[in-house]
């Protein structure tokens, strides 16, 4: 017997057979019936005769048939694989930022002045604030 939607074992299957499967319990199985026709568990007949028993059945054991043949790994009987571990960016030290401050600030600083000399003064006012903010007392 092929373990249905959310069966954890062979003894939970025998009571839980008999409750009543939602449409989203439906549409799972759905989705792994295209799955298993995809890796060509099933041939296209067979996924529209299964399809339809999955529309039309009422509880857990009828879903367990539509379901009958394909391999655990498909069914979701298994479980659900574990998440892939990404790795975590660490934030910016103190001193990255430091360093890079002291070299945009007088690159921006020296356009400013080769633009327009108003702009120098408005430019520095900008990196005076920001510094006398971010530095600490």
């Amino acid at each position: 017997m092929t373990a249905g939607p959310g069966d954890h074992g062979a003894a939970g299957a025998m009571g839980h057979g008999r409750l009543r499967a939602s449409d989203a319990d439906r549409e799972q199985v759905i989705d792994t019936l295209k799955a298993a026709f995809v890796q060509g568990w099933l041939t296209r007949d067979q996924l529209g005769e299964r399809a339809g028993r999955a529309l039309v059945s009422r509880t857990y054991a009828e879903l367990g048939a539509a379901t009958a043949g394909i391999p655990a790994r498909l069914t979701g009987a298994e479980g659900s694989p574990a998440l892939p571990v990404g790795r975590v960016r660490e934030p910016v030290g103190k001193k990255v930022a430091a360093w890079a401050a002291c070299v945009l600030i007088p690159v921006a600083l020296g356009a400013a002045f080769l633009t327009y000399y108003g702009g120098f003064v408005v430019l520095f006012l900008l990196a005076f604030t920001g510094l006398t903010m971010t530095s600490k007392r």
